[in-house]
């Protein structure tokens, strides 16, 4: 499967963004799909993800309450709404795609082997 997150921009504090990551590929719908976001000079962190089903969704502690993840099966499509923005929540934020995850692999970035280029958000204070 291909990935390929868009919608990232420049934003005010406390401002909304909604990131999309589109996917390539008939199997999409078996996937679970995550968002990690890496900011400089840190290393990359789990942010949220969704059942194939939509059925379960994961979130980081740092981001619950304020972002929703959701799916669009049928458009092959994974959005993340990400509301009352922080400027620690500035990074390039990549979209990944993994099968067969468990509830405590689901927040590993090692176990997605589908990875988006990133969209790059940034939060101005």
């Amino acid at each position: 499967v291909q990935l390929q997150a868009f919608g990232g921009g420049l934003v005010q504090a406390w401002g909304s963004l909604r990131l999309s990551c589109a996917a390539s590929g008939r199997t999409f719908n078996s996937y679970t799909m995550g968002w990690f976001r890496q900011a400089p000079g840190k290393e990359r962190e789990f942010v949220a993800a969704i059942r194939w089903n939509g059925a379960s969704t994961y979130y980081a502690d740092s981001v619950k309450g304020r972002c929703t993840i959701s799916r669009d099966n049928a458009k092959r499509t994974v959005y993340l709404q990400m509301n009352s923005l922080k400027p620690e929540d500035t990074a390039i934020y990549h979209c990944a795609a993994g099968a067969n995850l468990i509830v405590t692999t689901t927040t590993m970035s090692r176990f997605y082997p589908y990875w988006g280029q990133g969209t790059l958000v940034t939060v101005s204070s």
